[in-house]
């Protein structure tokens, strides 16, 4: 890996987590996106992977006294339910169906909340959350928009919404890193970034995470909703383009 490639993902190691602490999601799929551009498929998963259990982890601490531990116990519970199942039939998918399943998962913020009437706070759907978020997890890589639509409904505030969800997607990025990292130490870390990158990029992923936090606290509720669909809808857009002009390509 070149120095240039290897600052690059540093870079945005630290910016998607700055991002990902103001609205508990859309960092993660930003950070995705632009570790497809520089790794194999299979790679990706796992570096984002370590990345992001960094910076939800780190945020999650950050925010303790927000957590829902209720949510978080039953949602790891779904989560390693759905791993078990991917373990048996993961097939990765080509870089241009990854950005299209990226592209097409944030537009789940839109869908109507009268359409699925889901909540997080209660036990079943908690478990529900943590089965089908970490399934989708597993097969686009993120599913921050996915997550978001068990929370919508709740009587949750901002900062126990971004709490609890960093805690959640824990349970769901180490469900990511062991059904994907497995058959690449097979093959001695086949695509991985050097041992360098990281021990540079997990620390600015915990800095950016408590600059986001401050962002946060000046965030009103409406604004961080707002905000966040409209950043959201840009990263669809862009990577709907990108799928698009990859399969062209062939």
């Amino acid at each position: 890996m070149t120095l240039v490639t290897g600052a690059f993902i540093i870079a945005a190691a630290f910016l998607t987590a700055a991002i990902s602490g103001v609205f508990g999601m859309a960092g993660g799929l930003m950070l995705k996106g632009a570790l497809a551009l520089v790794l194999p498929v299979s790679a990706t998963f796992v570096a984002h992977g370590l990345l992001q259990l960094v910076a939800n982890g780190w945020r999650a601490i950050l925010h303790r006294q927000h957590v829902a531990w209720k949510i978080v116990g039953l949602f790891a519970l779904g989560s390693f339910v759905a791993a078990g199942i991917a373990g048996l039939i993961t097939v990765v998918p080509t870089t241009a169906t990854l950005y299209l399943f990226m592209g097409l998962v944030p537009w789940l913020v839109w869908m109507p909340d009268r359409w699925l009437k889901l909540d997080a706070r209660r036990p079943e759907q908690a478990l529900l959350c943590g089965l089908s978020v970490t399934g989708v997890n597993l097969t686009a890589g993120v599913a921050g928009p996915f997550l978001d639509i068990f929370f919508v409904r709740t009587s949750l505030t901002r900062h126990q919404i971004v709490a609890t969800k960093a805690a959640t997607q824990v349970f769901s990025h180490l469900m990511k890193i062991a059904v994907y990292g497995a058959p690449l130490l097979a093959v001695h870390g086949k695509g991985l970034p050097p041992l360098w990158v990281f021990a540079l990029a997990v620390p600015l992923s915990m800095l950016g995470t408590a600059a986001g936090g401050v962002v946060l606290n000046r965030l009103s509720d409406v604004n961080f909703k707002r905000y966040l669909r409209l950043i959201l809808s840009v990263i669809a857009v862009v990577y709907l383009a990108q799928a698009a002009r990859l399969y062209l390509q062939g």
